[in-house]
């Protein structure tokens, strides 16, 4: 059985470790805030997650089913529409996975 002071060792290093590894991004990120490109990825990222989410999408849809295309493309046109208008990536996100789950779930043989 481990000793008192073995254990109380363990804790501390656990401790230290943890607290270290939640500070250091706040540590890394503080010069970096002042960055050009940091500030033009907090403009460009969005658009390039929803990129790379249409593309993952339409890239798993298989054209031969009609179950995979009939909630594809309406979802697709959602997040488009919602995007567009709204600019918002979490409620583009949102809206065409809502429209995208309720036409899969309808269109399920």
């Amino acid at each position: 059985m481990p000793t008192p002071l073995y254990l109380a060792a363990a804790v501390a290093v656990s401790t230290a470790i943890t607290w270290g590894l939640r500070a250091l991004p706040f540590a890394v990120l503080t010069p970096l805030r002042r960055s050009a490109v940091l500030q033009y990825l907090a403009v460009q990222m969005p658009t390039g997650i929803m990129l790379i989410l249409a593309a993952y999408t339409l890239y798993e849809a298989r054209p031969t089913t009609w179950t995979t295309v009939v909630p594809t493309l309406p979802a697709l046109a959602v997040a488009i529409g919602l995007h567009l208008k709204t600019r918002n990536a979490v409620i583009s996100v949102l809206g065409a996975t809502a429209v995208h789950v309720l036409l899969s779930t309808l269109l399920q043989p």
